[in-house]
């Protein structure tokens, strides 16, 4: 199917792998692996694998785009999906279910959170086309805010097994360290899509050089996973938030003031630098207490959510970002000012984030080693 439905619907799908590889590598983490120091490594290469399979996809797709015809990239990822599906298959052992066996899937709540979680999306990342004035954008926008209350009343008055058990909401500071890890993906979600915009658009460079241009990303932000899992022993986690709440800041702000065309040393190559410790501190931080909240047989809804947060932030992030570069853009035609007052509203959100963090998280460092006696099989 060599048109854009094909394209889209090739994209859905890897993002259902994706949706079902994260939360059940983590839950095998947090399974075979109790609290403690061997966790927290694991955790953190595990996080280490974003940002060198991101910048390793950019250098390999600038290449096979510029040098073969464009589907054989496509041709090298299924190769790829091959290898991983045969070392899956010869490495991760059978297991013996560890939960309930009478458990039985919350179709129902299954299909009011991903019909709210994909209309909402769909509302925000499609207004940048449409605009706020198609009626069908509030229409959608009100059925998705109304799935997703209903999903919320369903999981905690009727679902015999809910899919997200709100009890998991309990644990000390639990909700609000997600909604900073939202907002501060959010933010990167912005900023890494008008980086390479800029790159691409206003400086016209190449895929490959746009590639090298986010290569620190790759290098660092593998080490910046390494280096949260760590700390989280040895500092707070709201203070781990905020060191990557402030990179996002920092970094967005060196790249919403930066001329249009400049050498890449003084701000973008800072701002590359910097932007490696937001995803990296946040996602293996909020991954390891979250991992830590709850018991063996949570394991994959701990996993998750924290997956879910960080790819639907950056995605809701980006929307609410292009809605305002559209609307620069209807009473000024520099495209320039559209991408900086977007950037601007990704320094809002990481604001935010660091705000939220430094006023309400209260989490400890997570000194435990193995399991308590009640996480066993519960919350």
């Amino acid at each position: 199917m060599p048109n854009i439905v094909g394209v889209c619907i090739a994209r859905g799908l890897t993002g259902v792998g994706g949706g079902f590889m994260v939360p059940n590598a983590i839950a095998l983490i947090g399974i075979n692996l109790p609290p403690g120091k061997s966790r927290n490594i694991a955790v953190g290469l595990f996080g280490a694998m974003a940002p060198i399979g991101a910048a390793g996809g950019s250098v390999f797709g600038g290449i096979f785009v510029q040098l073969t015809p464009w589907k054989w990239l496509f041709f090298f990822l299924a190769i790829l999906g091959a290898v991983d599906f045969g070392i899956v298959a010869l490495v991760v052992d059978s297991e013996e279910r560890q939960s309930n066996l009478n458990e039985s899937m919350d179709w129902v709540g299954a299909y009011l959170g991903v019909t709210g979680l994909i209309l909402f999306n769909f509302v925000w990342n499609q207004a940048p086309s449409v605009g706020w004035q198609n009626p069908y954008e509030y229409a959608l926008l009100i059925v998705a805010l109304a799935h997703l209350v209903a999903f919320i009343a369903w999981e905690g008055k009727f679902a015999k097994y809910p899919l997200l058990p709100l009890n998991i909401w309990t644990a000390p500071s639990f909700g609000v360290l997600m909604i900073v890890a939202l907002f501060a993906f959010m933010a990167f979600g912005a900023l890494i899509w008008y980086l390479t915009l800029w790159f691409l658009t206003i400086r016209n460079w190449s895929l490959l050089l746009a590639a090298a241009g986010v290569t620190p990303l790759t290098v660092l932000g593998a080490v910046a996973a390494v280096l949260s899992s760590w700390l989280v022993p040895r500092l707070a986690s709201q203070y781990i938030l905020a060191i990557g709440a402030l990179c996002i800041i920092v970094s967005t702000t060196l790249v919403a003031t930066m001329p249009a065309q400049q050498s890449y040393w003084p701000q973008a190559f800072p701002a590359a630098i910097l932007m490696a410790f937001c995803p990296d501190f946040i996602f293996t931080a909020a991954q390891i207490v979250a991992s830590n909240s709850v018991g063996k047989d949570k394991q994959g809804i701990a996993g998750s959510l924290i997956g879910t947060i960080m790819t639907y932030g950056m995605s809701i992030g980006l929307g609410f970002a292009g809605t305002v570069e559209k609307y620069t853009m209807l009473h000024n035609t520099d495209t320039v000012q559209g991408y900086r007052n977007a950037l601007y509203l990704a320094i809002g959100m990481g604001v935010a984030a660091l705000v939220l963090d430094l006023l309400f998280v209260r989490v400890a460092a997570e000194i435990k080693e193995g399991w308590d006696d009640e996480q066993t099989s519960e919350f």
